[in-house]
């Protein structure tokens, strides 16, 4: 129930950036190109809610297995191996986290000491930023989520996009539906 919860937080969270930023692109335009007049701050926000929804959505993506991968070489390993090859990625992509999560947490540091707020807006710069360090702890517990998932033998690597599947399924829809459009027609 919780991570039911946590889904949906997720997924709105995501959703309400993206219509925002939509809105508010859709808004300094027709300001700017109808009335010939824009708000100063629209496009600093627009970065800064662009950066949150990407980060929020690596990680939302990370947990629904929606990333393309390259894994040719992975999928044709014995399982064993296959686990231990997934082990050292996600062990090096925790690596990744840690530094970035560590630089992060200096810069927001230094920023919050300064007390500086962004250049358009008046928001403390390090409240604006703090996605760096939200987004990579969020990726980090689900990488550790996983690394565990992987010594426990409950999967054996990351939940990845298979797109040629899919293409495969709908190369094989259309075909079906080929099929039953001619036998109506006949």
């Amino acid at each position: 129930m919780v991570k039911g919860i946590i889904n949906s937080l997720e997924e709105s969270i995501i959703s309400i950036l993206l219509a925002s930023m939509t809105l508010l692109v859709f808004v300094e335009v027709v300001l700017r190109f109808g009335f010939g007049k824009g708000m100063m701050w629209a496009q600093e926000l627009t970065l800064h809610l662009s950066a949150w929804m990407v980060l929020f959505g690596v990680s939302y993506g990370l947990k629904v297995g929606s990333h393309i991968g390259v894994d040719a070489l992975v999928k044709i390993l014995p399982p064993k191996t296959r686990r231990i090859v997934s082990g050292a990625a996600v062990i090096a992509c925790l690596g990744y986290c840690a530094l970035f999560i560590q630089g992060a947490w200096v810069y927001l540091a230094k920023m919050h000491m300064i007390g500086i707020e962004l250049e358009d807006m008046p928001i403390p710069k390090w409240i604006g930023h703090s996605i760096l360090l939200i987004g990579m702890v969020l990726i980090a517990i689900l990488l550790l989520q996983l690394l565990w998932a992987i010594y426990t033998g409950k999967t054996d690597g990351f939940k990845l996009a298979d797109e040629a599947k899919d293409s495969m399924h709908l190369i094989e829809e259309t075909k079906a539906q080929a099929a039953s459009q001619k036998g109506d027609s006949a």
